[in-house]
């Protein structure tokens, strides 16, 4: 099971996951962000990399806003943003990992992968290590199968102390077509990266430490 919005950290996870022998299942998640192009790349890489079965959920986060991502908020443009950003949306990965759980549960699969990133990051307090340690906690406690003893849910965060350059770098190596990807925050109506937002400047960061094209 791996989380996917269709950026270059979750497909390069996924990715990984599926060269490391897993049955992959990905789930992706129409939460009223703007940036809802993401969700085509998802498919791509989904398709490409040949799961078992993507889902793509629907939750409406939009309906609280409080973010640029789901608000009508600017996103911020032409540097990295200091402290927690306005493109932070509210408990975000606590909602996506507990969808998770539940289609892990209903699998009878005790591995969940995310691509979260505590190096070069956003900022996001849901993507630090001692988040990750406290959700696995209380997944093990939440479920059935976890009570019962029959599965140890097990959170997989293979990029977490990766810097950006290190994940472009095995993203190449795994083979991941990053055309296939998407990162903007706020692209154009076809889809075109601002090349300004938090997400773009990270990614070209990233592939300019690794040497790479970004095609």
């Amino acid at each position: 099971m791996c989380l996917l919005s269709g950026g270059l950290d979750s497909s390069t996870c996924l990715a990984l996951a599926r060269r490391e022998g897993y049955a992959c299942y990905a789930l992706s998640f129409d939460y009223g962000q703007r940036h809802r192009i993401e969700l085509e790349a998802a498919r791509r890489v989904a398709e490409a990399i040949g799961v078992e079965r993507h889902i793509v959920a629907k939750i409406g986060l939009d309906a609280f806003g409080g973010s640029a991502l789901t608000d009508d908020i600017e996103v911020p443009k032409g540097q990295l943003s200091t402290g927690i950003p306005v493109t932070y949306v509210p408990a975000r990965n606590t909602i996506f990992l507990s969808f998770a759980l539940a289609w892990a549960e209903v699998l009878e699969s005790s591995d969940i992968f995310i691509g979260v990133n505590a190096l070069d990051y956003s900022g996001y307090p849901d993507c630090r290590p001692e988040f990750i340690e406290a959700y696995a906690r209380m997944a093990n406690l939440a479920t059935k199968a976890g009570v019962e003893g029959r599965t140890k849910l097990q959170i997989h965060t293979p990029l977490l102390r990766l810097s950006k350059g290190e994940i472009v770098k095995l993203a190449h190596e795994l083979g991941l077509d990053f055309s296939l990807t998407h990162s903007c925050y706020d692209p154009d109506a076809a889809g075109r990266p601002c090349g300004q937002c938090d997400s773009c400047l990270l990614r070209a960061k990233g592939f300019s430490e690794a040497g790479i094209e970004d095609r």
